[in-house]
């Protein structure tokens, strides 16, 4: 036992002077951090300078941290304004875009008639939009894009900011589309043809700009055939020919529609401008 007991203490020694030492440094290393938290900070233009140079050099955190730094230490100065937008752009180029639209809405606030604001606007949009989910999934993150490039539209109507929103609005909506579409075609092979049709009139009529909409009338014409409801699959394909004669989905409705024996005669080519369909038009409507 005696011998068990000199040995214990013999390794206690060295583990006491162990923890001195730990705890002599890190009381060292605590009164490092002080000093260099009471130090002055660097002029502001060094700072901000910094921060570019960082943005140039794809060191985006560090460039965050720099302009983060400018806002803190000069909060009431032009620099500051820049800065504050800058850190939202650094934040955007990580891909964190809850922090850089938190940044933003605070510049937007703080500066609503700043010049740059404009371009605020517009990077917060684009915070939205580069979060638009697949089409499998849930699409609130493309209504909020909607909603973000709107306002940019709205509020700044001449700008390149606007143009290209538009752009990315059309995008956003024919993405909408494709979501709708997808869940059409899922009810229509469950045999929930009620769901379908309304999912499929809901393309054609509330997104009427995007490349969706000529598949969704050829779907609903399906539908209208499978349910028996003739005169609606004719005046539905009625609307296919006039407004899209040369698709591909005007020929497989008019192969549907043949093999209904509600038409007769040949298809027309692919590509043609004209065709029967269209040519239904006054007598269907």
């Amino acid at each position: 036992m005696t011998g068990f007991r000199l040995h214990a203490k013999a390794w206690s020694l060295p583990m006491v002077l162990l923890v001195a030492l730990t705890v002599a440094g890190c009381a060292g290393s605590k009164d490092k951090e002080e000093a260099a938290a009471n130090a002055p900070a660097a002029p502001v233009e060094t700072l901000y300078n910094n921060g570019m140079d960082a943005l140039n050099d794809q060191r985006y955190s560090s460039a965050e941290d720099q302009f983060n730094l400018v806002e803190q230490n000069y909060p009431y100065s032009v620099w500051a304004e820049k800065a504050q937008l800058m850190q939202g752009y650094s934040q955007y180029l990580q891909n964190h875009y809850t922090q850089a639209i938190a940044t933003l809405d605070r510049y937007i606030q703080l500066h609503p008639a700043n010049p740059d604001t404009a371009y605020a606007y517009y990077l917060r949009a684009l915070c939205f939009y580069e979060q638009i989910e697949d089409v499998e999934r849930d699409q609130k993150s493309t209504t909020d894009a909607m909603t973000a490039l709107q306002q940019v539209v709205d509020k700044y109507p001449d700008t390149p900011y606007a143009r290209d929103a538009r752009l990315k609005i059309d995008l956003a909506r024919d993405h909408l589309a494709g979501h709708e579409m997808m869940i059409g075609r899922w009810y229509e092979d469950q045999h929930l043809y009620e769901a379908a049709i309304g999912r499929f009139q809901g393309v054609v009529q509330d997104f009427q700009t995007t490349n969706h909409v000529a598949e969704a009338l050829h779907r609903l014409v399906e539908i209208y055939l499978r349910l028996g409801m003739r005169q609606q699959a004719l005046r539905t394909a009625a609307v296919l020919g006039y407004n899209y004669p040369g698709s591909a989905w005007y020929a497989d409705t008019y192969a549907d529609l043949y093999q209904t024996k509600l038409i007769q005669g040949l298809p027309p080519p692919r590509g043609a401008s004209h065709g029967f369909i269209s040519r239904m038009w006054n007598t269907v409507f």
